[in-house]
């Protein structure tokens, strides 16, 4: 029977990370299991195709409950990438840390070692920034951090609208100020997506003690008198067994990785023993805690050929496709949502409580359709520190069945009235002068002058995932938590959680450099604790 001395379940954003730097220790053997594809489908890796993986073959869809206010007849899903870098090989690449105080309340909340001071080395190991170096960023790291080189005269014209709003210019959201409107940094550089797989694996591979094996449905974890011995998964239809000598970790991200604990006998007792699955340790906040970004679309059908939606004729995609083959320059570039803001909603929080971005282009992402005449625009926006929370749980004793989800997003009246003012906001800035004169109509909502009653029903309608899911393995001391701030699972040895469903509460902004830096941090923590 093979072993190896840690196996690393899931090679998303944090599993990529973990497994690559483990294996640096020459004398350490390290096994990374993904239920996903090797990341061999071009539009990886090139920004531009963000549209294509957005909505794709490589993500795995999950059906969730909406509240009953919610209700849609063509259903909700939550989607998860399931392929080799797992989010950073599918997102928007949009580089963003959150607020200084979103780690300072982890550390608050019973995550010792996880305040700001605590966690800034790590994202500063991880980067490798094209533009700053300075205190907040590194310069060294293999996550390249850039500036988009190419962006579209419309990502400008609404910034200007946004400033002639009242909004300041921001020049980098990952100073400790977020505050204002500015260019995003992606995780780029040139021609090239510098996913979590890119930039830590691939390097990686060349040693001969890290071990990648795809197409893997792992089906639960091994534990014998209250140590995890190794994993028991499927590959090609048969059911095979690995040791771990040291630990298993556990990185599938925060729906699989509750739905993985829960049927290895680790969850809530009541739930497990309902399903005949046996309790091997009673943790009630395995798949509690579930929080999530909620979004708003705006639509816009633009007066021209104003945005990235001429690309879609062949013509004029054939000589993006060339500009991008002869020069890493052009359209393709770009990761289509180049400018944003973070702002308030709710004007009692003492930091911006809301994030918007300008995607140059309708119909990019999944869920959001395009506008009758051609070109368009959409703004997304989204409360980042909602007060609502969900749960992941079973639906069945069975593997197969994908577990209950329920986000129960505006569960807190409070996220509801904030994402309302940051859509009426959103509304106001398009009227601006700059972005004004691009605009033909807004197709949704379709109504030319919503009461805030309206907005607030439309919000509440059409309201969708934004796909940052976390905080259902969460870290503390107490009850309810699941793994203690070394990120060991309570009573089990052997045994650690690293993704983004550690996060005692979400950060304000897009998880995916939160999730590396947890990468960098676990690494540390297993070699040492």
């Amino acid at each position: 029977m093979q072993s190896v001395d840690y196996i690393v379940v899931g090679g998303g954003s944090t599993g990529c990370v973990v497994a690559s730097r483990l294996s640096e220790t020459a004398s350490c053997s390290v096994a990374l299991l993904e239920a996903g594809p090797r990341d061999r489908n071009p539009y990886i890796h090139i920004p531009g195709a963000y549209y294509k993986t957005a909505q794709g073959p490589l993500l795995k869809r999950y059906a969730w409950e909406p509240r009953p206010e919610q209700q849609r007849p063509d259903g909700e899903t939550m989607v998860q990438a399931r392929v080799l870098g797992g989010g950073s090989s599918v997102n928007a690449m949009i580089y963003i840390r959150g607020n200084p105080a979103d780690y300072d309340g982890w550390a608050d909340a019973g995550a010792a070692g996880w305040a700001y001071e605590d966690v800034l080395p790590y994202f500063r190991r991880s980067e490798n920034n094209n533009r700053f170096a300075d205190a907040a960023h590194g310069t060294d790291g293999p996550l390249n951090v850039s500036d988009i080189d190419t962006i579209h005269p419309l990502t400008r014209a609404w910034l200007q609208a946004c400033q002639q709003h009242g909004l300041p210019q921001n020049i980098d959201f990952n100073s400790g100020d977020q505050a204002g409107a500015g260019l995003y940094q992606i995780t780029a550089r040139g021609r090239r997506r510098s996913s979590a797989a890119v930039a830590y694996l691939h390097p990686a591979l060349g040693r001969s003690n890290l071990q990648l094996h795809t197409g893997v449905q792992v089906a639960r974890i091994l534990i014998e008198d209250g140590r995890a011995i190794g994993v028991e998964y499927i590959q090609k239809g048969q059911r095979r067994i690995l040791k771990a000598r040291r630990e298993v970790i556990i990185s599938a991200g925060a729906i699989a990785t509750p739905h993985l604990l829960m049927h290895s006998g680790i969850g809530p007792g009541e739930v497990l023993a309902r399903y005949g699955i046996d309790v091997v340790r009673d943790l009630p906040g395995v798949g509690q805690n579930l929080q999530d970004h909620i979004e708003i679309s705006l639509v816009y059908q633009l007066n021209g050929p104003h945005s990235y939606d001429q690309y879609k004729k062949p013509i004029w995609k054939a000589m993006a496709g060339l500009e991008y083959l002869a020069f890493g320059k052009g359209p393709a570039t770009s990761n289509l949502i180049e400018g944003g803001a973070f702002w308030w909603g709710d004007k009692c929080e003492a930091l911006p409580d809301c994030q918007f971005f300008l995607a140059c282009g309708a119909g990019i992402e999944e869920g959001v359709d395009g506008v009758p005449g051609g070109n368009g625009c959409t703004i997304n926006l989204g409360q980042v520190r909602p007060h609502s929370r969900g749960e992941v749980t079973l639906k069945s004793g069975d593997l197969a069945d994908d577990p209950i989800i329920r986000p129960n997003y505006f569960g807190d009246p409070r996220d509801l009235e904030a994402v309302t003012d940051a859509t009426l906001l959103a509304m106001d800035i398009m009227k601006r002068p700059t972005i004004a004169r691009y605009i033909e109509t807004r197709v949704v909502p379709d109504h030319p002058e919503p009461t805030r009653d309206a907005v607030r029903q439309f919000c509440q309608r059409e309201a969708h995932a934004a796909l940052h899911p976390c905080g259902t393995a969460r870290m503390g001391r107490d009850a309810e938590a699941v793994v203690d701030p070394t990120l060991k699972v309570h009573g089990i040895d052997g045994l650690r959680v690293a993704d983004a469903s550690v996060m005692p509460n979400i950060i304000s902004g897009n998880l995916n450099a939160v999730c590396m830096m947890i990468g960098e941090k676990a690494a540390d923590l297993i070699r040492t604790t």
